[in-house]
């Protein structure tokens, strides 16, 4: 007859509720899950950022040196064109220079602001030189670093230490991290033999002032 006790379906009529999926072959599970990725599909991709759009993203957060921006653009630059990915990134850069976004100068004195306060000159000097700096560029940042140099190798010391060392060893410890933080040896010594009779005459502040932040 077709129907059961309590109003249901016979199972022998081969017909299935709308809600009901086969135990066996799981049909209706499997067309819905192949109808949402369909209409995954047909949705519109969002737009990546583009080359430029990357670069000024990184340059809004802080100052980049060419080579440093080259590095992280240079990924991207061969994914988006296969073709001269070289020479469109060189382009870009070329382009950001002129328009202000990117410099070298502006980074040097950033970079200098932000480690002159618990790095000596041997330190930046080495950073610096890794991003591979004109010495126009570079020249005067160091040359202002060297002009604090025993300022803020004496304020470094103070903040670690605050009082002379007591014995050799502890002398030595004293030396070992002051050179491990890159000041001079000439600064270094001249902490260790004068500049603690100078603890009350410097003031707290940062040492880092003639180097403008520009962010």
């Amino acid at each position: 007859m077709g129907w059961g006790t309590g109003g249901r379906r016979s199972p022998r009529d081969g017909s299935a509720s709308p809600g009901r999926v086969d135990a066996v072959s799981g049909r209706q599970a499997d067309g819905a899950a192949g109808e949402a990725g369909a209409d995954a599909r047909r949705r519109p991709q969002r737009p990546g950022l583009s080359l430029k759009g990357r670069a000024l993203k990184l340059l809004s957060q802080r100052e980049h040196s060419r080579l440093e921006l080259t590095r992280k653009l240079a990924p991207h630059a061969a994914a988006t064109d296969s073709t001269d990915s070289t020479e469109r990134l060189e382009s870009l850069l070329d382009e950001l220079e002129r328009a202000g976004f990117l410099s070298s100068k502006r980074f040097a004195e950033s970079l200098a602001h932000r480690r002159a306060p618990r790095f000596g000159l041997r330190r930046i000097e080495h950073e610096l030189g890794a991003h591979r700096l004109d010495a126009a560029v570079a020249g005067p940042v160091l040359q202002g670093l060297r002009d604090t140099e025993r300022d803020r190798a004496l304020q470094a010391w103070r903040k670690r230490f605050g009082e002379p060392a007591t014995d050799a060893a502890e002398r030595a410890k004293h030396h070992r991290f002051l050179a491990q933080r890159g000041f001079t040896g000439e600064a270094i010594h001249w902490v260790l033999r004068q500049g603690a009779d100078r603890i009350v005459e410097l003031p707290e502040g940062d040492l880092s002032e003639g180097f403008d932040d520009p962010m």
